[in-house]
């Protein structure tokens, strides 16, 4: 398996609220997180920085090779329990932090499984040559609109609350993570990425420059371009890994 990642703030913001980590547990592993955080510009980075180090570390203190999927499953979401206990104690005990949190998407690649969690609207997609697909589900407002019905996915593109999330790690004292369970074929891509991408990319354009890329080593490079020639006016994360 390889693995490459990208943040930046983007065009418009003086600083870089997103935050992501990836890693090799071991030979046939890998671990990658992303979070996006909120809370103003003295709290935003750092709720989903600490969110990510606590995560990725709970993971790394509990994960062994021989683990079962339902073993799999339970660390995943306890590393989110305890990401959103961290980031919701320290906006308890420190005014200047009150109220932050972030979102978290994670993905763990054992053999040719992968295993995803989220909380939030950052999102985890599977690429390959048969086309993209979107394994998380967002805890957002438009995406309550479209399953009601009340909004079509190309009206949620410009909504004027697509921003507005449902779910955040550390704004409350417990939170609700999504998991999600699915077999790779070789040669497949995972990539994770905050709003600040998708919001300035269609899916089938995301497609095309994972897929047709000449180097997948430069293709989070090439999305973040993309993203800052459109204007990119929130941070942009990206993180892609093939198996």
């Amino acid at each position: 398996m390889q693995f490459w990642g990208v943040t930046d703030p983007g065009c418009v913001r003086p600083q870089n609220q997103d935050a992501y980590q990836m890693e090799q547990l071991d030979r046939n592993t890998v671990l990658c997180v992303v979070c996006d955080g909120m809370g103003g510009a003295k709290s935003g980075n750092v709720a989903s920085t600490l969110a990510v180090d606590v995560f990725a570390q709970e993971v790394r203190n509990v994960y062994h090779s021989g683990m079962t999927q339902p073993e799999i499953d339970q660390m995943m979401e306890g590393a989110v329990k305890l990401a959103n206990f961290t980031v919701y104690d320290q906006g308890q005990q420190f005014a200047e932090f009150s109220g932050m949190g972030t979102t978290l998407v994670a993905v763990l690649v054992h053999n040719m499984e992968v295993t995803a969690v989220n909380v939030g609207d950052s999102r985890a997609y599977r690429v390959n040559h048969n086309g993209i697909r979107q394994i998380t589900v967002d805890h957002s407002v438009v995406q309550m609109m479209i399953d009601r019905g009340e909004l079509t996915s190309e009206q949620a593109k410009t909504y004027p609350g697509k921003n507005y999330i449902t779910r955040a790690v550390g704004t409350e004292a417990v939170v609700m993570s999504d998991m999600y369970h699915m077999d790779l074929e070789k040669g497949d891509c995972l990539l994770l990425c905050t709003d600040g991408l998708s919001n300035m990319m269609d899916d089938q354009e995301i497609l095309f420059e994972v897929v047709h890329g000449v180097n997948k080593q430069y293709c989070c490079q090439r999305l973040l371009e993309i993203a800052k020639n459109r204007g990119a006016p929130d941070n942009v994360t990206g993180v892609l890994v093939q198996v």
